[in-house]
């Protein structure tokens, strides 16, 4: 008896067949790898073959394609014309191709390598050196400078690091900084702000002109710390002390030389006032008497004798007192109202 919807293969007979499931599942793993398996494989190998033929390039970023250790390909953006130049004039990096651009670009898979470098500053403090200034002092000098890899592939070649390359800016900008100090005092190196910025801007030109061809740019220059070694400290300490006491007897002394020449000027100017004052008293008195002469005179001749008798009065009452004692002739001019006057009389 069969169920519903099953069915029997049978024989020309008429025989049911008897199914060999033995071979069936022989079959079974076959079916699995062909139908299951593989297109797995092939597509697993074809999303690895095609993300191996592509990479990306991000905005901080510049890149180098290698093909069996040898650069093929310069991904730059920021500095395109100046790595393109330099490319151009050099001989061995003629045949490299340079790439302007960011975001996704293709090599070929399984050959060719990428070496990424950051386009961003990269800051190196130098560790602290000696120098001698141009008046023989000693200092201590901390720097440090800020640069970036403006062509990866001079870079990659050169200084392959970015350790190398911050060595040899090293080098290079203790070599400037010695030089340049050796010719500046170390009183203006401390304080002339000025002159120490623009003597780091002329370092930082002449460091860039000698590390261009490492694919290199200094963007910045600074001393960071000035300081005197500590064994000299106590030397320099009483030199400065010294030099400062130099500096302020000699104020002093000019301070000193300029209150004489104020103060001289000054008692002239007074004595010339002092004259000229006196002179206009003198002319303005002499005007006064003349005056008084003039009223007197005009008065005599109104009356003379009123006159006479006045200015006689006028004596009497300056030149005689309660114990005045005079011994003159009556006969006198100046005697003539004593003795026609009583001396009571007058005075009222």
């Amino acid at each position: 008896m069969f169920k519903k919807g099953s069915y029997v293969e049978v024989d020309e007979n008429g025989n049911p067949i008897k199914k060999n499931y033995s071979e069936k599942l022989k079959k079974a793993p076959k079916y699995v790898f062909t139908h299951v398996f593989l297109p797995i494989v092939i597509v697993f190998a074809i999303i690895f073959i095609v993300s191996s033929s592509m990479y990306t390039v991000n905005e901080m970023q510049t890149a180098i394609v290698l093909r069996f250790g040898k650069i093929t390909t310069v991904v730059v953006d920021r500095e395109y014309e100046l790595v393109k130049e330099q490319i151009a004039k050099s001989n061995k990096l003629s045949d490299i191709k340079v790439v302007k651009g960011k975001g996704l670009m293709f090599k070929v898979p399984f050959i060719d390598e990428v070496e990424k470098f950051s386009n961003q500053l990269i800051t190196y403090k130098t560790k602290s050196g000696e120098v001698t200034t141009l008046d023989k002092k000693k200092i201590v000098l901390d720097n440090n400078a800020q640069w970036r890899i403006v062509n990866p592939a001079l870079f990659r070649i050169t200084m392959k690091t970015i350790t190398n390359g911050n060595t040899r800016l090293d080098d290079l900008m203790f070599s400037q900084l010695r030089e340049f100090i050796g010719k500046t005092k170390g009183s203006r190196l401390i304080s002339d702000k000025d002159y120490v910025y623009d003597m780091t801007s002329e370092i930082k030109d002449n460091i860039n002109e000698q590390i261009i061809d490492y694919g290199m740019r200094v963007k910045d220059v600074r001393i960071a710390k000035t300081e005197f070694p500590k064994q000299n400290n106590e030397n320099i300490f009483k030199r400065m002390r010294t030099e400062r006491e130099k500096m302020a007897n000699k104020l002093r002394a000019e301070g000193d030389e300029q209150y004489e020449v104020i103060k001289a000027n000054a008692d002239k100017n007074a004595s010339i006032i002092k004259t000229e004052a006196y002179a206009k008293a003198e002319e303005i008195k002499g005007q006064g008497d003349a005056e008084a002469a003039e009223i007197y005179a005009a008065a005599y001749k109104l009356d003379p004798e009123f006159y006479a008798f006045y200015k006689t009065l006028q004596t009497y009452k300056s030149v005689l007192n309660d114990n005045a004692r005079i011994v003159i002739d009556s006969d006198s001019d100046f005697a003539k109202y004593l003795f026609k006057y009583n001396l009571g009389e007058l005075e009222q």
